[in-house]
C-alpha cells in the first residue's frame, strides 16, 4: 500500500530525472539497479530505501532532502490542491521540454517570450466597486 511519502518522493525522483533528461534506463544503469526499479519508485509502488535515496541523489547531484521539499505532516494528511498542481505540471514532459527550450534562448529573446507569454493571459475581472 502506498503512502503519501512515497508518492511525494517518487514524484520529486521523476521530476529531476526528466529535468535531467535521463532515461529510467540510464538513471538505474548509474545506481547499479534495473528500469523497472525506478518505475516502481517513482509511482510511489517501492519505497525508496536510505542507502538507495542517498545512491539517486549523488546520481541526480542533489541532496538527499531536495526529495521532501514541499512536504510537512500537515501535507501527508491533507494534501494541498495547489500544490499537488503544481508539482503535477512540472512532472509532465511538455513542460520539461519547454523549460529546456526556455533556457536555451539567449536572455533577450527569453524576456521577450516570457513578455508574450504573460500578455496572451486572460485578463482577471477588476474589482472596483465604484
Amino acid at each position: 500500500m502506498t503512502n503519501e511519502i512515497d508518492l511525494h518522493v517518487g514524484k520529486r525522483l521523476r521530476r529531476r530525472r526528466r529535468l535531467l533528461g535521463l532515461t529510467q534506463q540510464q538513471l538505474a544503469e548509474s545506481v547499479g539497479i534495473r528500469f523497472q526499479q525506478i518505475q516502481k519508485y517513482e509511482c510511489g509502488a517501492n519505497r525508496v530505501s536510505a542507502s538507495r535515496l542517498f545512491e539517486l541523489a549523488e546520481s541526480l547531484d542533489v541532496p538527499v532532502q531536495y526529495f521532501y521539499e514541499g512536504l510537512s505532516r500537515r501535507d501527508t494528511d491533507n494534501v494541498d490542491e495547489e500544490g499537488a498542481l503544481a508539482a503535477d505540471i512540472l512532472s509532465q514532459k511538455e513542460t520539461v521540454d519547454l523549460i529546456r527550450a526556455y533556457y536555451r534562448l539567449g536572455e533577450r529573446p527569453r524576456k521577450r517570450l516570457l513578455e508574450l507569454a504573460k500578455s496572451l493571459q486572460p485578463e482577471e475581472p477588476a474589482n472596483d466597486a465604484a
